[in-house]
């Protein structure tokens, strides 16, 4: 089963550093020939290389603007984060007005049908056997967990995140309106790489509601530069803006989940080597008495994400400022919401379920007692190899390259330590392991290296 990807690696910038290497988490890259290469089948587009790479090599394959105008009726799905990019004094309803200036005819936040996945994660929180539930929410935690965690893919909630029953829920009202199927555009703003994955290559079923995906960063700079055309001579045009309710604006926020958890017990993590180092405590069976837990790959949740434009303190704090306006008009009955949303209710929650995560194993081989014969190769070669993770033979770990070998062709000789060995029982020639680091970071660095020296 391929997997879309929108990390990729652009060959004539990238300088073979191994930066990206040494902080992927699911040991994804490897460095041949000079140059960084991403395994797919392990790639959960997190972003960790592009966040590391100093050469800004790897860059986000997304879908062009210009998209959006192949479609008679577009819609822009917000989250709450892009519109928290934004001064306090910017009001929500002047960046709708642009939004629908530079081409979409909808704009609707994501989060307005957090109420119905709240109402649908709650339910499974009550009647779910596997402890913990692990949120779907983030999809860079669902795939890392289907790489890395196989044996915890049945404790993913099955259900949509709240991005894709928004999507469903103004496609459907929209056909009611009388638009054609085929002539709905449904575009979303992301603050990540992972969830353009999500899009393209969804969880749990076949296809997204989701047409198209837009970089928040880059949709940012289109929104402000109208702004500083506008000048301070913008009247402020009140919208139709469908609110959301003060809890709905934080769920992207570290916390946002958990906060409405009926769960005795629950946690809430951000930042994929928290997480990494909690589900490895779940995995051994370390943790007990945790019923839910709120997962979440960037530090802050969504306003961390690697697409999005400002500071992610100051995106949270945004948020927090908004929620807490919106709280007090709540509180004083001074706000009234559209009840589209509550109409499709029950449309919307017997539609709300995916099919079960599936692991994406990385299979020694199909035939098992193969697999069992690599595997027990594989711990042999772990155990002559130096145990220091150097990254001098290309892969990220002695592990890895114990497995590489096993699998992809390598050599034992590509370990640095193998080779000095080798050389010192004159069982290689200083020539042939040159020979060996130039196959790995390219003559052109190891000529330049050795000129110098």
């Amino acid at each position: 089963m391929s997997f879309f990807h929108a990390l990729q690696i652009n060959e004539n910038v990238c300088e073979g550093c191994s930066h990206c290497m040494r902080v992927c988490p699911t040991q994804a890259i490897r460095v041949r020939d000079g140059k960084a290469h991403i395994n797919e089948d392990r790639c959960i587009d997190c972003g960790n290389c592009f966040i590391a790479c100093p050469h800004k090599a790897v860059f986000v394959k997304q879908d062009d603007f210009e998209e959006i105008f192949k479609y008679p009726c577009r819609v822009a799905l917000v989250p709450a984060v892009f519109l928290g990019q934004f001064k306090d004094d910017i009001s929500v309803s002047r960046i709708y007005a642009i939004l629908k200036e530079i081409g979409f005819q909808h704009v609707i936040e994501t989060e307005i049908t957090t109420p119905i996945y709240t109402e649908a994660k709650n339910r499974l929180e009550r009647e779910g056997n596997e402890k913990p539930l692990i949120s779907s929410f983030c999809p860079a935690i669902v795939r890392l967990i289907q790489v890395k965690f196989p044996g915890l893919v049945d404790n993913i909630i099955p259900i949509k995140a709240p991005l894709d029953i928004t999507a469903m829920y103004i496609r459907r009202k929209l056909v009611k309106d009388g638009w054609p199927e085929d002539q709905i555009g449904v575009f979303y703003v992301t603050p990540c790489a992972a969830k353009i994955a999500a899009v393209k290559s969804p969880v749990g079923e076949e296809k997204s509601s989701v047409d198209g995906v837009i970089n928040m960063d880059s949709l940012y700079n289109r929104v402000y530069k109208k702004i500083k055309e506008q000048g301070h001579d913008y009247k402020e045009v009140k919208l139709p803006v469908a609110q959301l309710t003060s809890d709905s604006i934080l769920t992207s926020l570290t916390n946002g989940e958990r906060r409405l958890s009926v769960s005795e017990h629950s946690l809430s993590i951000d930042g994929m080597e928290n997480c990494i180092e909690f589900l490895e405590k779940v995995e051994n069976e370390e943790i007990e008495d945790v019923d839910f837990l709120e997962l979440r790959a960037c530090d802050q949740s969504c306003p961390g994400g690697i697409l999005t434009y400002n500071n992610r303190f100051l995106t949270c704090e945004r948020l927090f400022n908004r929620a807490r306006y919106v709280a007090g008009k709540e509180r004083r009955g001074e706000l009234t919401r559209a009840n589209e949303v509550e109409d499709e209710h029950d449309y919307l929650l017997d539609n709300i379920a995916v099919g079960p995560v599936e692991a994406r194993s990385i299979s020694l081989d199909p035939d098992i007692s193969k697999a069992l014969e690599k595997m027990n190769k594989i711990k042999e070669l772990e155990r002559l190899l130096p145990q220091i993770d150097c990254g001098i033979c290309g892969a990220p770990s002695c592990d890895a390259l114990a497995e590489d070998i096993v699998c992809n062709g390598c050599k034992l000789s590509d370990c640095i330590f193998v080779q000095r060995n080798m050389e010192a029982r004159k069982d290689m020639k200083v020539e042939e392991s040159l020979k060996i680091m130039e196959d790995i970071w390219g003559d052109e660095k190891i000529n330049n290296f050795v000129k110098n020296k």
